[in-house]
């Protein structure tokens, strides 16, 4: 990784910000705004206004202290997600100007310099302490969160340090809205730290095509609202969307080809979003039994089981290992998901009856009393050991971890939650209570399904930032507080099950509003203090 410092995993302890009561009193007057450019990177956005632009806005002159005014008391800057702590001080702020640098402290933060100097039209200057009109980065001994960082304006120049390049990173990201539109950063320090640790996006690029640089475009925009991680959910039953050296013949017609996964992963990395991979089985698995159809479950009428493999059969294992091998050298990150649900063989009247051929297998691998939910616990499982060997921290629908029976889901296997409607689901407290570890999919809020079949709607802003918190994991009910710190975060989900009902524009205008209401619920654990009306308003004045 070219020698960058990463953030800490996922499961670290988490500090808590501790905002004083004055502090408390200013953010309460405050408005939430959001200012989203470009990035700037090689890659060019697909739409909106290159991040050259900004070169002639940094040509004015920036704010200098004048010994004979006096400076009213600094306002909390206006970013989303909104600072959790701001010392206000009295003094002009800062903001780009000619001649003005980008300094690092650590080459370590070279990647971040760079980045904010393209996109605020400043000089890269490399190591050195900022000067009046500069930027400094920097890296601190601080016991503090991975993703946590300060940022202080003062004597004309802004310093941002963090302990780890991922603070670091966020701490650009505030300037960078704060700044938007020839604004100034206000005079003062905010310290910042997200609430919960795991903040994400996941895309079903399996049942539609989504292009590279429509990725590589989502990935700049949720990098600017502070989210860390993108899924990509890349096989089912109608498609099968990374070029693959170990099975070709699995591959869709329209694909990324390994050179654009890479791509998206180096952006992503720069970005410290980590890129989270899903091979979803046993089931949805349709696009891989299209080339393997002697793999697919039939019962004993011979009907086939949309996208199930038949489990009894040896091969079926062996070919989803080889795909689950392979793209692990592919993905680097540290999540890796599983999938698991909807197992089609789960869903009739009497499994064993349909599928006597299953209800054998699973009695001979686990025992006389062994069922085939069993069976499929034991297919996760087998899965998951071939994960675990390329050190991975793995997830599964909940749908796919059954309650009692002989075989029990591995315990390091973390609950992605999303539904209360399938056959398997339980109570989210059930997972909870016996320890697990979970992440929020609530398909509630968070599910934007193309076409909206069945029951979905599309999910909207204002619900979540009005009605939803992590802990609202099924349905509209929250869980008791006492399991804050199981739920690690939540992800928002694009899931393409009628893919023809919306454009990419069309998705990306869509989830446009829901993510930024979501990364503020995650990033700040309190009540927002604007009204929808206002957050809104904001957010749209500065697109």
């Amino acid at each position: 990784m070219n020698g960058r410092r990463r953030k800490a995993p996922a499961s670290a302890d988490r500090k808590p910000l501790l905002v004083g009561a004055g502090v408390v009193a200013v953010l309460a007057g405050a408005a939430l705004t959001v200012g989203l450019w470009p990035s700037g990177d090689s890659g060019a956005p697909s739409t909106g206004r290159p991040s050259g632009e900004r070169s002639a806005a940094a040509s004015a002159d920036s704010p200098t202290p004048s010994p004979d005014r006096t400076y009213p008391l600094s306002k909390t800057p206006r970013t989303i997600p909104a600072v959790r702590d701001h010392t206000p001080a009295r003094g002009p702020g800062w903001r780009p100007a000619k001649g003005g640098r980008v300094l690092v402290g650590d080459g370590a933060l070279a990647d971040e310099g760079r980045l904010l100097a393209k996109e605020l039209g400043l000089a890269y200057a490399g190591r050195g302490e900022p000067r009046a009109g500069d930027v400094g980065l920097s890296l601190t001994d601080e016991d503090a969160n991975a993703e946590s960082y300060t940022l202080r304006v003062a004597d004309g120049r802004v310093r941002i340090s963090g302990t780890e390049e991922a603070g670091v990173f966020y701490g650009t990201r505030t300037l960078k809205q704060e700044v938007h539109g020839d604004a100034t950063a206000p005079e003062g320090v905010v310290r910042d730290s997200p609430a919960k640790p795991q903040r994400g996006f996941m895309l079903d690029i399996a049942r539609k095509h989504f292009t590279a640089a429509w990725i590589e475009d989502r990935i700049r925009e949720l990098a600017d609202l502070k989210y860390n991680q993108l899924g990509l959910h890349f096989s089912d039953d109608q498609g099968f969307r990374i070029a693959s050296d170990s099975h070709p013949e699995v591959v869709s017609k329209e694909d990324l080809t390994k050179a654009e996964v890479r791509r998206i992963l180096a952006l992503a990395e720069s970005r410290h979003i980590d890129v989270v991979p899903e091979i979803d089985s046993p089931g949805h698995l349709g696009a891989v039994i299209a080339a393997h159809p002697d793999l697919q479950l039939r019962n004993t009428a011979g009907v086939a089981s949309k996208g199930a493999l038949d489990l009894s059969k040896p091969a079926a294992g062996k070919i989803v290992d080889e795909l689950l091998n392979e793209y692990a050298d592919l993905f680097p990150g540290p999540y890796w998901h599983l999938g698991a649900d909807e197992y089609q063989a789960l869903t009739v009247a009497n499994p064993a009856a349909s599928y006597p051929q299953l209800a054998s297998a699973a009695t001979k691998a686990y025992g006389s009393g062994a069922g085939i939910a069993d069976l499929a616990t034991g297919w996760l499982n087998d899965r998951a050991d071939t994960v675990r060997g390329h050190d991975r921290t793995m997830r599964a629908w909940n749908d796919g971890i059954f309650a009692g029976g002989t075989v029990q889901a591995d315990k390091d296997i973390q609950v992605a939650y999303w539904t209360g409607k399938e056959i398997g689901a339980r109570q989210p407290t059930e997972y909870l209570r016996s320890g697990r570890e979970l992440l929020n999919y609530n398909d509630e809020y968070l599910y934007y399904v193309l076409g909206q079949p069945n029951t979905f709607v599309y999910p909207t802003g204002q619900r979540i930032y009005e009605q939803w918190t992590p802990l609202v994991v099924r349905g509209t009910s929250p869980v008791s507080e006492e399991y804050d710190d199981q739920i690690l975060g939540a992800s928002f989900a694009v899931w393409c099950d009628l893919s023809g009902s919306q454009t990419e524009a069309q998705v990306a205008a869509g989830i446009r509003l829901p993510l930024r209401a979501l990364t503020q619920k995650l990033w700040d654990p309190r009540k927002p203090v604007s009204s929808w009306a206002d957050f809104k308003t904001l957010a749209g004045k500065l697109d």
